[in-house]
């Protein structure tokens, strides 16, 4: 309890700092004393003195009872980008409950695995073959690709301790780092992504559908995707080589047994919803909310999932709640135009005197190097985005460069610590990896994924007509 006290604390000063420390010129008083509360939450998401849904939800609730806003603060769960991540969740649950994942996962070491190094690819290939159905990258990297890489290192006798370097340090760090660069892939690969999403659409303008972003997104990031286990390789060095691959899948598929009618059903459902995901692009007017609603209640209805197994899924009540919140106090922020302030008050104390496109490689840089202190997407994406938007924005460099290097940012700057996703305390928990060598492999593959950001990237989205 005295642990959880000095946090509340902590969140509890900034309130009341921004309750009675007088309010900016050009802000009204109540919305600055809601900016107040929104910090509090974030600082909350940091210091973690409740669980993410909780201190949302907190934020929320002082906000309804100091400011009698309760209706203003309620509007993100009316939001249409929430329900569709909840809904994609029907999906992912599904993937895991079939064992369809699992079965894809050894059907690529069947086919590629042969040596430690083509595992390696075969994570970061099931890891982007789950991400556009599966908004959880935890459900993903944690709970279908580490029990494989798990089993497999432990079938070539690496365990924790001396022998974690002959395969199993290199494979269970190699799935988080895939894991933190197919997340931008698709605006579904991560929940926070449609939170980032609504940031850059209400600050720079730019608006995507599902379609676009993939577009945007997929060659850069499958050009990423390409070197981090490469790179991881080449650092860690294992000592196992060769792998028995036929021997690991077929035991692997012998118990998961003949493929089911389910893992059928899903296949074909997972097909249409992406399908009707990228219909937009083509003029196709469907709504991409209504797409993953019918794709949830599809699985529901034919039987792949119920509804006890929504219900047993954490995360996705987690981000029903957590989402929900931080939608609605930023929209109440953006209603009472603060980041309107906010950006005339940076533009006005904050010039750097350089050029657009070198202010983007600053701002990139720092979003990338400002990880190191987030153990949350979505507090980082909650807290920076914005201000990195706005000055970006300030500083001349075009809306829509702007965006797709930060959606970048979002996602694989959390790759340089052990804790800066969810999947990360998980996997690091298995004991095969040290600190020391994780930040250095994440460092690397952050730096490369950034250069890439702009040397492939650039050319492109002009190719693609996107600048």
């Amino acid at each position: 309890m005295k642990d959880k006290l000095w946090r509340i604390g902590i969140m509890a000063a900034i309130v009341a700092f921004m309750w009675f420390g007088g309010t900016p010129e050009g802000l009204k008083p109540q919305v600055w004393k809601l900016f107040g509360i929104y910090l509090a939450t974030i600082v909350g998401l940091v210091l973690k003195p409740f669980p993410v849904p909780i201190t949302v939800l907190l934020g929320v609730a002082t906000s309804s009872i100091l400011l009698s806003n309760t209706k203003e603060v309620l509007t993100g769960y009316s939001n249409t980008a929430l329900w569709l991540i909840f809904a994609a969740f029907g999906l992912s649950v599904a993937f895991g409950k079939t064992g369809l994942g699992h079965r894809i996962a050894y059907y690529l070491v069947r086919a590629f695995g042969s040596t430690t190094l083509r595992l390696g690819y075969v994570t970061a290939f099931l890891d982007m073959i789950l991400s556009p159905a599966t908004p959880s990258n935890t459900a993903r990297a944690a709970g279908i690709v580490y029990p494989i890489n798990l089993s497999i290192a432990e079938a070539v006798g690496s365990y924790p301790g001396e022998s974690a370097k002959k395969a199993g340090a290199y494979l269970l760090q190699n799935g988080y780092f895939a894991t933190k660069v197919t997340s931008f892939f698709f605006a579904t690969a991560m929940a926070p992504n449609y939170l980032a999403l609504d940031f850059i659409t209400k600050l720079t303008g730019v608006s995507l559908n599902w379609a676009q972003w993939a577009l945007a997104m997929f060659v850069p990031g499958f050009i990423m995707l390409m070197l981090v286990p490469i790179i991881g390789y080449m650092y860690e060095r294992p000592t196992v080589k060769e792998i028995d691959n036929k021997k690991i899948a077929e035991d692997g598929l012998a118990e998961l047994g003949p493929m089911k009618a389910s893992e059928k059903g899903l296949i074909a459902i997972a097909l249409l919803a992406i399908t009707g995901w990228i219909l937009p692009t083509f003029d196709i007017k469907i709504d991409a909310t209504a797409v993953a609603i019918v794709a949830m209640i599809a699985t529901f209805i034919c039987g792949i999932i119920t509804w006890d197994d929504l219900l047993k899924t954490k995360a996705a009540w987690n981000t029903l709640i957590w989402f929900g919140g931080i939608l609605g106090l930023s929209s109440a922020l953006s209603k009472g135009k603060f980041f309107e302030w906010l950006a005339k008050y940076l533009e006005a104390h904050m010039n750097f005197g350089l050029d657009p496109f070198m202010m983007l490689i600053l701002i990139s840089i720092i979003s990338v190097a400002v990880r190191y202190f987030f153990a949350s997407g979505t507090a980082y994406i909650s807290a920076m985005l914005p201000v990195f938007l706005i000055v970006g924005m300030n500083a001349g460099i075009d809306p829509t460069l702007l965006a797709f290097i930060l959606i970048g940012t979002n996602s694989y700057g959390g790759s340089v610590t052990h804790y800066g996703a969810a999947p990360g305390p998980i996997i690091f928990s298995a004991g095969y990896n040290n600190v020391k060598d994780w930040w250095t492999v994440g460092l690397m593959i952050a730096v490369v994924c950034l250069v890439l950001n702009y040397v492939i990237g650039i050319p492109w989205w002009k190719i693609t007509g996107f600048m």
